[in-house]
This record gives structure tokens, sequence and C-alpha cells, in this order.
């Protein structure tokens, strides 16, 4: 069923899983603001829980940006949820600072908090990361108005370490708007991050690849991301493609040591009237997809979060689908 704030706009959204209840973390503004777009400048994270990822309980926000010059200064955007070994919680948010009140140009930092209830969070400016120009564009390094390096994910990795993919712009790509590629940073503790070496090539027709999320489903390793039509690229946008939720096969063997992620031969999930989705596990172990209600069949903002559907991979076609509207 829908999730949604009669006063404010919801949109982006993650989830952690404790055992006994689910945890919807999403983004909210008021609608009173008026301007849909200016949602993105007034963003804070709230918190519902459920135990069957159909029923919710909403209990407010949940996190909110530290302002004055600090790297969340202003928003506080998409991110991730995971627990340590030590049974810690840590949520890895992405922080805005816009550097003009009449310019789009920001500055995006991955911010980290602990906690131990999954709602109280403290955070930890010293370990902030931003994006390592040895790797990735920063602002003013191309015509790209921010420096992307945002919604942050992160997972385990094989080696018992963990991985961070994260929204990023390689320093370089056939021209200056097709540079989105997957950001990757590494950790073996959650605290100590280092930036790698992308895990895609830029040239593939985004301008940026958001909300990524890497999933093993039906014995295949899957990237979900989202790029809408404005922010396709190259021959994508030459050719009249319309953007959504996307996703690709990725290699067995996808990570900072391990083969590229060809994103060039991504697949359309969902049109762009669903956006910034998320598959997450229902108690049977089956993946479920939500999504934000992006606009209405009149082209108006909706800000309402749809799902759970039932997500399947077809080995033969190499196609993750969606049933739509379907409830599991």
């Amino acid at each position: 069923m829908p999730f949604s704030r009669d006063d404010h706009w919801v949109w982006d959204m993650w989830f952690a899983d404790d055992g006994e209840r689910f945890h919807l973390y999403y983004l909210h503004a008021p609608r009173s603001l008026g301007d849909p777009h200016l949602r993105h400048r007034n963003a804070r994270i709230g918190h519902a829980v459920s135990t069957d990822l159909h029923d919710w309980t909403d209990l407010g926000e949940t996190l909110a940006p530290s302002g004055g010059d600090a790297v969340d200064a202003h928003a506080t955007w998409t991110g991730s949820v995971v627990q340590g070994d030590d049974g810690t919680w840590h949520l890895f948010s992405t922080g805005t600072r816009f550097l003009r009140p009449d310019s789009h140009a920001n500055i995006e930092t991955v911010v980290v908090a602990t906690s131990n209830d999954l709602h109280t969070w403290v955070k930890h400016p010293e370990r902030s990361l931003s994006a390592d120009p040895a790797h990735y564009e920063r602002l003013g390094g191309s015509v790209w108005p921010e420096e992307a390096w945002r919604d942050p994910w992160v997972m385990r990795a094989p080696d018992g370490g963990w991985w961070m993919l994260i929204t990023a712009r390689a320093t370089y790509g056939p021209d200056e708007l097709d540079r989105g590629v997957i950001g990757v940073a590494t950790s073996p503790d959650l605290v100590t991050w280092s930036a790698a070496a992308p895990l895609s090539a830029p040239g593939a027709g985004f301008r940026h690849l958001e909300v990524l999320q890497l999933i093993d489903i039906d014995g295949e390793r899957v990237l979900l991301f989202s790029c809408d039509t404005p922010a396709l690229a190259g021959e994508r946008e030459r050719a009249g493609e319309r953007g959504g939720v996307w996703a690709v096969a990725a290699p067995t063997a996808t990570g900072p040591n391990g083969g590229l992620v060809d994103v060039a031969s991504a697949h359309l999930v969902h049109d762009e009237s669903l956006y910034a989705a998320r598959a997450v596990q229902d108690r049977a172990g089956r993946w479920q997809l939500f999504g934000f209600r992006n606009h209405d069949a009149s082209g108006a903002f909706v800000g309402e979060i749809v799902g759970p559907m039932p997500l399947t991979w077809s080995s033969r076609e190499q196609r993750l689908s969606v049933a739509v509207g379907a409830s599991a």
C-alpha cells in the first residue's frame, strides 16, 4: 500500500531489517513550500516501521541537516543503513551544501551517523567522505552544475570488508555530460573509507546513475539504478530514449578488484512515473520493489511511496521485471 504524508512530499527511500521489523527511511519536505522542486533544498530523513512491508507506522523525522558551514548544511539526501559486526547501526546519507540561493550549484558529501535503536542517530563529521579527484569529477570540472557524490549504498564485500556504491561522475568521457559512473569506496570496518576507481565506464548514456543498489536475485547479480529523461546523454539522448528505473546484469566478480558493470547495456524496468526504486527482501526471502510516484498522468509531482511489488529476473531474456500494482 502507498506510504504518504498529507502535509509532506515523500520520495527517495531505503530500508533496514532488524529481524522483527522493517525500517523505512524516506526523504520528506513540507508541501507548504508550494513548488515541489524546492523539496531538494529542504529534505530531511523520516522513519517508519512495519512487520510485513505493507502497513507502516510513521515515527517522524529521524535526521536533519546540521546547518552552518557543515557538509550537510542545507539538506540531507538519500543513503543506506547497515549493521556492523558489533551490533551498531550505521547510516550513510548524502549531505548537501548549496553555494548560492539562486543557483543549483552544490557540493555533495557522504555523511555518517550511528545508532543503537535505528531512530536516534549520532553524527560523526570526522568520517565524512568527499569525491576523490584522482578518480571523480569535482565541482567546476565540467559544465555539470554539482559535485556529484551521493546516494551511498553500503554492502558487505565478499572478502569480509565493505563496499560503498556512490552516484558519481568520471573526470573524462566522450563529452562533458556523458560522464555518469558507479563510484565506489571500500572499508575494512565501516569507519575508514578509501575511494577506488569507478565500477563502470563513462559514455554509457547517463549523466548520472542515481540510487544505486546491487542485489543477488534468482541466481544473478543485478545492478538497479535510476536516471530520468533529462539526465540521459550521448546516443540515448539523441535517439530520444526515455528514462526511469534501470537494471543491468553485473559480473559475479563485480567490485573494486573485479569486473566492470556494462551500464551501456542497461534496460528499463519501469518508466519515470516511478523513480528512485529500492529492492528489499520480505520474510520469505522474495525480492520486492518500492519506489516513489514521481508524477501523475498530467505530469504533476505526486510524492508518495508505493510497494511492495514482486521482482523477478529472467535468465533467458537477461531482464529484471516488476509486477506493477501487484502485492506480495
